[in-house]
């Protein structure tokens, strides 16, 4: 069995408008309501009726860096993985990473330039809501 896409992101230069586009477009709720203002949408609330969707995520680019479109895997070993993608041709970008409490990852280049990312989560989905709701307190 292969690895999941597990997550996207559409990072740009201005996070809050990218934010509000996307949210007006396509009706997300994004909870950017933390220490990286990264938009989250979280992936209960925004499936289609047969409950297919995945969850993901709109911010702001560091600075001096345009931003990108792109989807995340998730892996066991973000080290492995991004040697791997080398291994077999592509480039990596960073990483890894360590982004948040538990949350590490990882960016490379395919062969023709498409930029893919990987991610190792050591919490669960509930366990990161509570680390959410908890920061937010």
């Amino acid at each position: 069995m292969g690895q999941a896409v597990v997550h996207f992101e559409v990072i740009g230069k201005d996070g809050e408008k990218l934010q509000r586009y996307y949210s007006d477009l396509f009706g997300w709720e994004i909870d950017s309501d933390n220490e990286m203002n990264y938009g989250v949408v979280q992936r209960d609330g925004n499936v289609d009726a047969d409950g297919v969707g995945i969850g993901g995520g709109v911010g702001g680019a560091p600075e001096g860096y345009d931003g990108h479109v792109t989807f995340y895997i998730g892996v066991p070993d973000v080290e492995a993985a991004l040697a791997k993608a080398e291994s077999l041709g592509g480039s990596r970008m960073m990483g890894p990473d360590k982004v948040m409490e538990g949350i590490e990852i990882g960016l490379f280049n395919d062969p023709e330039g498409h930029l893919v990312g990987v991610v190792n989560t050591t919490m669960s989905a509930s366990e990161m809501e509570v680390s959410s709701t908890t920061e937010q307190s």
